[in-house]
């Protein structure tokens, strides 16, 4: 605050006036690119202990401390990541709340007729975080042991054999819809409400086969548990690069490559999304970022917004196509 002196002249105060006023307006870095002081929410749709809640919590305190602003991860799950959408969609677009969201979460229009938002155009695509490997398993009991002796077996048993899935529309349930129309097998999915129920069960020997997160079969698998077929992208897998594709074992064309992206309410102006645009591509070049997201099973990739608007626009149009062809409906 300024005060009066008898012995300033008038443009002496004028300018102390004018810096103070300057001082105030701009007390760091972080509101210089429109953010007041509050924190910034990473909203996370998912429940603790997901790949997005662990991308969230990784990526937070490497953004605080490029950009000193506060970054905190909340977790708002439920109703296949629609009440955390839901969340984010209806928070104005000033930058204090963000999403880490899987690529999947695109897709429940495809299964919910009544959502509030809409995935594609409720949201501000920020970048791309990473990608992921997800892999064909069976129970260790199942006698097979390549993706050719899968397939004579599924086809053995027509409307027989169950998977698992942790719910509607995750990447457990459409790359197994999408492996059934590519392979002409008739498998029954089994629905759970989480991740560790349809493990459990899968492990248990209840169910032979289902789709699971590489990092997740590794550890199975080590175990003894389960047997690893192929995974689903079709370049092999830094984390388990003896392990083919589903495209090497014979199905070809099968790519399926689960990401990760970086979403803000739409609406965001452009010198906010530009300055997260940049925070994001730093901090994913950083060697410390890309060794910490390949321990949790998760490959560092980048894109710009409109890039990763692209990529989301794609993964709607294939799984589409895949639930039409199955007959499968919003409710």
């Amino acid at each position: 605050m300024t005060h009066k002196h008898p012995t300033m002249d008038r443009r002496h105060a004028l300018l102390a006036g004018a810096g103070a006023i300057a001082a105030a307006a701009l007390p760091s870095a972080a509101r210089s690119q429109g953010l007041s002081s509050r924190p910034v929410r990473l909203l996370i749709a998912q429940a603790p202990g997901t790949t997005p809640d662990s991308l969230a919590r990784l990526l937070a305190p490497r953004l605080q401390a490029r950009w000193n602003q506060p970054f905190v991860v909340e977790n708002r799950p439920g109703a296949s990541g629609a009440l955390g959408m839901d969340a984010v969609a209806k928070a104005p677009p000033d930058g204090h709340t963000m999403q880490v969201n899987v690529s999947t979460t695109v897709t429940l229009p495809l299964f919910y007729a009544k959502l509030g938002f809409d995935p594609l155009t409720s949201f501000q695509p920020v970048g791309l975080i990473g990608a992921t490997n997800f892999v064909l398993v069976v129970h260790q009991s199942v006698p097979v042991t390549t993706v050719r002796e899968w397939i004579t077996w599924a086809k053995s048993q027509p409307g027989k054999l169950n998977y698992a899935s942790p719910g509607l529309g995750t990447h457990h349930h459409l790359c197994m819809e999408l492996l059934k129309q590519m392979v002409g097998v008739d498998i029954v999915h089994v629905p759970y409400k989480a991740a560790s129920q349809a493990y459990t069960d899968f492990i248990g020997g209840q169910i032979p086969t289902m789709f699971m997160p590489l990092p997740n079969a590794l550890g199975f698998a080590k175990e003894g548990r389960i047997r690893l077929l192929a995974g689903t992208m079709r370049e092999r897998f830094g984390l388990g690069p003896e392990l083919p594709s589903l495209s090497e074992a014979g199905v070809r064309d099968f790519n399926v490559e689960p990401w990760y992206g970086l979403w803000a309410p739409a609406g965001m102006g452009a010198d906010l999304l530009a300055k997260y645009d940049t925070l994001l591509r730093e901090v994913l070049a950083e060697p410390e970022t890309r060794e910490a997201l390949a321990k949790i099973g998760v490959v560092a990739k980048s894109s710009s917004p409109t890039d990763l608007g692209k990529i989301a626009r794609a993964e709607f149009e294939l799984w589409t196509r895949v639930l039409q062809q199955a007959g499968i409906k919003p409710e």
